[in-house]
Order: C-alpha cells, then sequence, then structure tokens
C-alpha cells in the first residue's frame, strides 16, 4: 500500500480530533510490505549477521588470546569488533523475527531501549573510527616515536573518551525525547531508528532536530573530516617511502571506503532537509550504517592483515592438536 497516503489520512483524523495519545506500542512497517521482498531481505540480513558475528567475535577471540596482537591498533580494533557485535545485535534479531509477522508491533519501552542503545552505539563507531585513524598516523609519520606515542594510558584514554562522550550525547538526546505522539502509532522503518520516531511525535520535535544537527557535526562531520585529512597525510607519508607504495595504498583505500559508506549514509540519514514522512530511501541509507559497516570493518580492518592471519592459523592449529590428543586418549 501507499505509506504516504496511509499516514496522511490518519494525520487527517488527527487534525479533525486533536486528540493526543500516549502510546503503548508501534506497528513497525518493515522493509517492504511484498511478502517476496520480505524474504528475500530476510536471507541477506540473516547471512549479514551471521558474517558480523563470526568475523566480529572472531576477532576479539584472536586479539584477546594471541600476545602478539596486544599493540594499540588491535586493541581499538577489538574495541570496534566488540561494538560491532552489539551494535548489530541491538536491532538485527528484531528485524529478522519481524519478518515472519504481517503487523509487527514494539513496546513503547522496547522501542525506546532500542533506539537509544543503537544511537550509543553508532557515536562510540564514529569516535572510533577517528581515534583508529590517528593511530594509524602515528604508525606511519611517527614510527620511531609511536610507542612513546600511543602507549597504554593513552589508548585506553581514547577509548574510554570515545565511549563516554557517546554515552553523555546519548543521554540529552533521551532527556530531550518526546513521549506524546498523534493520531497513528506508525513506524515506518524496520527499526526503531530516532529520525522515523521523531517524526510521529505530536509534541514540538525542534529542539530535538537542533540537537540532532549539532550532534551530527561533532559526531559526524568533525571526525569525517579528520579521518580525511589523517589519511591524506598517511598517503603524502607513504609517497616519500620507497617500498611498499601498492600496499599501503590498498589498505589506506580499504579503510577509506568503509569509512565513506558509514560516515556518507549517516550523513544523508542525519542531515538532510527534514520531511514530515520516513520514506524507503531512509530505511535502505540505515542499512548501509546499520549492517553493511559492521560486516565490512572485521573483512577490511583485520582479517586480511598477516599478523592477524597468523594467529587465526595458529588458533586452528592448536585446536587441531588437542582434538586428535583428546581422539588419542580416548579408549579403544
Amino acid at each position: 500500500f501507499d505509506v504516504t497516503f496511509y499516514l496522511f489520512i490518519y494525520d487527517t483524523e488527527r487534525i479533525m480530533t486533536k486528540n493526543d495519545t500516549v502510546m503503548n506500542e508501534f506497528i513497525l512497517l518493515g522493509l517492504s510490505d511484498h511478502p517476496r521482498a520480505q524474504a528475500t531481505m530476510f536471507w541477506i540480513l540473516l547471512v549479514a549477521y551471521l558474517v558480523t558475528l563470526l568475523g566480529n567475535g572472531l576477532m576479539v577471540v584472536l586479539i584477546i588470546i594471541t600476545s602478539s596482537l596486544h599493540t594499540p591498533m588491535y586493541f581499538f580494533l577489538c574495541n570496534l569488533s566488540f561494538l560491532d557485535i552489539f551494535y548489530t545485535t541491538s536491532s538485527l534479531p528484531q528485524v529478522l523475527v519481524n519478518s515472519f509477522t504481517h503487523q509487527p508491533t514494539i513496546s513503547f519501552i522496547r522501542c525506546v531501549i532500542q533506539m537509544y542503545v543503537s544511537l550509543f552505539l553508532g557515536i562510540t563507531e564514529c569516535f572510533l573510527l577517528a581515534v583508529m585513524a590517528y593511530d594509524r598516523f602515528a604508525a606511519v609519520c611517527s614510527p620511531l616515536h609511536y610507542n612513546l606515542i600511543m602507549n597504554k594510558a593513552l589508548c585506553i584514554q581514547l577509548a574510554s573518551t570515545s565511549w563516554v562522550f557517546a554515552l553523555l550525547l546519548t543521554l540529552i538526546a533521551v532527556l530531550l525525547q518526546p513521549t506524546h505522539f498523534c493520531g497513528h502509532n506508525i513506524i515506518n522503518h524496520f527499526t526503531c531508528e530516532l529520525q522515523a520516531f521523531l517524526k510521529i511525535a505530536c509534541s514540538d520535535t525542534s529542539l530535538n532536530e537542533i540537537l540532532i544537527v549539532v550532534n551530527s557535526f561533532f559526531v559526524l562531520i568533525i571526525p569525517f573530516c579528520f579521518i580525511l585529512v589523517t589519511y591524506l597525510r598517511i598517503a603524502l607519508a607513504v609517497i616519500r617511502i620507497q617500498s611498499n607504495k601498492g600496499k599501503a595504498f590498498s589498505t589506506c583505500s580499504s579503510h577509506l571506503t568503509v569509512v565513506g559508506i558509514f560516515y556518507g549514509s549517516a550523513m544523508v540519514m542525519y542531515l538532510q532537509p527534514k520531511s514530515k514522512y520516513a520514506s524507503d530511501r531512509d530505511k535502505v541509507t540505515s542499512v548501509f550504517y546499520g549492517v553493511v559497516t559492521p560486516m565490512l570493518n572485521p573483512l577490511i580492518y583485520s582479517l586480511r592483515n598477516k599478523d592477524v592471519k597468523g594467529a587465526l592459523k595458529n588458533l586452528l592449529g592448536a585446536l587441531v592438536t588437542q582434538t586428535h590428543t583428546h581422539v588419542a586418549a580416548m579408549p579403544p
């Protein structure tokens, strides 16, 4: 059905009755109202979720148990992988379950919790990606002083600052969130996403919209520009190096691709001109920063690295040896 027309009918009834209500639950329209498309999206999202869990979970385990990976770069990568596991888990399982429901509903409390947990983790990822870019800048541009610059205390401070600042910005959004809604309880999205949530509020959301723009400047624009400048300086430093130019540029381009997908889609979502109705384009955009990037992060940042490949090979070899030992020790 035509979602815009559907919501227009509800808004017309609201204007006629002028009744404000407190919603106990919301209806999520999902990615598509076509059964075949919904089934296709279910399998795509399921594969993406499993790859995300496997890739990021493997990275966390490898970094924790492998002493050679206890370096600043892998410390931040462990933070990122840990974050991405919970970032996708905060919304994707619900989306997968809702794929088999004709009219999926979610309670107000669950909707708010899911929305702000995702927002908190998304903001944290923005800061962590910027911190990781600075770490690579220090490694490439100041290799002799890298261990002094990126000491253990500074790494912990940078990571904890990212998490704390993200939490504070999220708490501000929570304090300003609307509680009254008019006419309908339909969220034109597959999750409780902040932009779609605000579109059905009947209270004044101008302060929320100002907050989103201000936060987007500090959370998206500044870190993204910082990352671009950082990688530009890394590229200039690599040009002066006579060896491994191709590999270094390949790595930088891969990182920038992931960063571009994440920041670009988030900017499109939160910096676009405000519209009264959520569009299907918003759903597709949120898939990129909520599903695609967490899935690609371990593949781009870590699993292509020779150190990680070596640690994975050692882990698999140890598991095979342990299995053979147990089998050999079993009585005939």
